[in-house]
């Protein structure tokens, strides 16, 4: 914009619009109104009139200056010490040091190279260059000076603490060797007394008369005196002489003092009742110890009995009371809850309580998918592994994705496997129900929600196979409504995620899906501490012995942990994760194998880590003997029953099976089908 108002400019320049306008009207310039506009023109000879106000020349354009001069001035100390001495009338006090203040002043100035001829700016170039080169050499020597007065001041410091490191050693030194010559002061003066004492009760003791011809008498006395401080033995010595004299004075004797014949032990004249409180288990030499009598005792009444057993060998309630009785005590039932329930009624270990991983389990019907699904999320082919592609007994997986980690449980789909399936279930967070989208709801499909709304545990539906052309999922939506399997888009509580195990369509979407289920639970567990958890699968392996496949649910277990699960226990001695590799410890939902138990746990079974291995042993001992117990009668009953049903349908023809698979799952399971 060329032209603009008188007060526009004023705002520009900084001034009141009233001063411009006097000073429009001193230049020549006829305008009276701050909203008057006012011209380049007029602007410029406005400009002219202030420059010849002020003495300079009248040009349009202003002096551009021609030389430039920099000044810089930086101010610093150094701290230089003084070598320790005596303080004199010019030295301060040693160890003080004085700061010296280091002062440098640089000036530099920059000319105009066309103000200046060509010789006149080689020698300028010259002169800033050979002073540039006199800074920087006495900057180096500041700089060097200021490093030789660090280090001085360094070892100035260093020479103190030595000093003073010295005095005090020096001093701990006198004061030790003051209180060794105290000690030594003390032990004269007392050895000093005890002599005196020593010389005046003799003194007393002997007549005057025998004074001075006991010459003999004396030297026997010194002697014995030296035989008796030989071993520096501080004790009150008496002359031969005198305890001559004392043998001779009977009168002194105290008069016919009477002996005690009695002992400080007194026979029982009838035998000690004792109290026994028997609790449920209790082994032979606690028994023995309660009674106050030996172990070989109660094994010698045990066998009277017809039971051989050994000094640890657990008894059972009704067998001690026998016992008790035999030996003449008294026996009552303790009240006290046996070591089982004691173990399971053990609080978790206490701690800050941390996020952990959803297990989740894959249940279904067969062939509709479940382990191709998982194998496509491990990215990993256990399925060509399996007898005709079906899983015949738990795998237990942790998969570590994008989104988190994840426990997966695979479980078998076909009829024989229902209670596998049901003992997934009690270990899981979230159930992944597969249904193929070509098949729909089958008996298996009906049994997994089953056994999912049983255990209380929120289901997801995974259609599975919607890649097939002949794939419906509305169909089997409309199927799962029937068993009250509900999804969200129709007013329900159950997420629905169509997925493809061939193609890997959805399952990032699945993933998704779990792990905002597992936020939504809020899952936790405390990290440290003894761990809890569950036997997932079982087996006796030819070369490692018993292996069992267990899910941390809380603690962390580590290897060497003493751990009971079901009538088994043992100490950890190597784990291993589900790739074969061997690991030190393992958390909260983590699946690993375990080596080194008694026998191989039933699946399904607890697994407690304890930290006494006694307890544990305790435990497993008296589980086997409730195992017994059960077996035995349900073996009676079985003849009883038997006996009856011949008497009534007449003879019947019995078909003897043995069962053999490679886990205790499916021998429970098939053993079950069959009965």
């Amino acid at each position: 914009m060329s032209e603009m108002t008188v007060k526009q400019l004023a705002e520009v320049v900084g001034i009141p619009a009233e001063r411009l306008l006097s000073q429009l009207g001193e230049a020549g310039i006829s305008i009276d109104a701050a909203d008057a506009s006012i011209s380049e023109v007029e602007k410029k000879q406005l400009l002219a009139y202030l420059r010849r106000s002020h003495g300079k020349k009248d040009e349009g354009v202003a002096e551009i200056p021609r030389k430039i001069t920099l000044k810089r001035k930086t101010v610093s100390e150094l701290r230089q010490p003084v070598s320790p001495g005596r303080p004199t009338s010019r030295a301060p006090m040693p160890g003080r040091g004085k700061t010296v203040s280091v002062e440098v002043r640089r000036k530099r100035t920059y000319i105009k190279r066309s103000a200046v001829p060509d010789d006149k700016e080689k020698l300028e170039a010259a002169e800033a260059a050979r002073k540039a080169l006199a800074e920087q050499a006495q900057q180096q020597k500041l700089v060097e000076a200021e490093v030789e007065a660090r280090k001085l001041a360094e070892e100035a410091k260093r020479r103190e603490e030595e000093e003073a490191h010295r005095a005090a050693e020096e001093a701990k030194r006198k004061a030790e060797e003051e209180e060794r010559l105290k000690k030594e002061q003390e032990e004269q003066a007392r050895l000093a007394a005890e002599q005196e004492q020593a010389a005046i009760l003799s003194a007393e003791a002997q007549p005057a008369a025998a004074k001075k011809p006991a010459r003999k008498k004396d030297k026997e006395h010194v002697a014995e005196r030296e035989k008796d401080t030989r071993y520096a033995r501080k004790e009150l010595h008496v002359s031969v002489e005198k305890r001559g004299k004392r043998k001779k004075k009977p009168a002194k004797q105290p008069a016919a003092m009477p002996m005690k014949s009695e002992h400080a032990f007194v026979k029982p004249t009838e035998p000690v009742v004792h109290r026994v409180g028997i609790p449920d288990t209790i082994t032979v030499a606690e028994l023995a110890q309660k009674m106050s009598v030996k172990a070989a005792e109660v094994i010698k009444e045990l066998m009277k009995l017809g039971t051989m057993v050994t000094i640890n060998q657990v008894l059972d309630r009704d067998t001690a009371f026998l016992v008790v009785e035999e030996l003449g005590h008294q026996a009552y039932a303790l009240e006290k809850e046996d070591a089982e329930t004691v173990l399971e009624s053990m609080e978790e270990a206490e701690g800050e309580k941390e996020p952990r991983a959803p297990v989740v389990t894959i249940m279904g019907h067969v062939d509709h998918g479940k382990t191709s699904l998982l194998d496509h999320i491990r990215v990993s082919q256990v399925a060509e592994g399996e007898a005709g592609g079906i899983t015949q007994h738990i795998g237990a997986y942790h998969v570590r994705t994008d989104k988190g980690v994840i426990t997966f449980l695979d479980t078998p789909g076909h009829a024989a496997f229902s209670a596998m399936r049901a003992r997934g279930a009690k270990l899981t967070d979230i159930v992944v129900l597969v249904v193929a989208a070509d098949d729909g709801v089958k008996p298996q499909t009906i049994e997994a929600i089953q056994h999912a709304k049983a255990a209380e545990v929120p289901l997801v539906v995974a259609v599975n196979k919607i890649d097939k052309p002949e794939a419906q999922s509305e169909r089997v939506m409309q199927e799962l409504v029937q068993q009250e399997v509900i999804p969200e888009e129709w007013g329900g509580d159950t997420m629905f995620v169509e997925v493809s195990a061939k193609t890997g369509q959805g399952i990032d979407k699945l993933l998704d899906t779990i792990l905002l289920q597992a936020e939504v639970l809020e899952l936790e567990a405390v990290k440290d501490g003894l761990a809890r958890g569950g036997v997932v699968e079982s087996s006796l392996d030819k070369g490692r012995g018993p292996v069992a496949t267990v899910l941390v649910q809380a603690g962390t277990l580590k290897r060497g942990d003493v751990i009971v699960s079901g009538s088994e226990y043992g100490r950890v001695r190597a784990m291993f994760d589900e790739k074969g590799m061997q690991v030190a410890e393992a958390g909260p939902s983590i699946p690993v194998e375990v080596l080194g138990l008694s026998g191989a746990p039933f699946a399904g079974d607890d697994m407690i880590v304890v930290a006494d291995e006694k307890k544990a042993r305790e435990v497993a001992l008296l589980r086997q003997e409730r195992q017994r117990v059960s077996k035995l009668s349900a073996q009676k009953a079985a003849k009883l029953d038997e006996v009856f049903s011949r008497m009534s349908e007449g003879e019947v023809q019995n078909v003897n099976l043995i069962i053999k698979a490679d886990v205790q799952g499916s021998v429970e399971a098939l053993r079950d089908a069959l009965t």
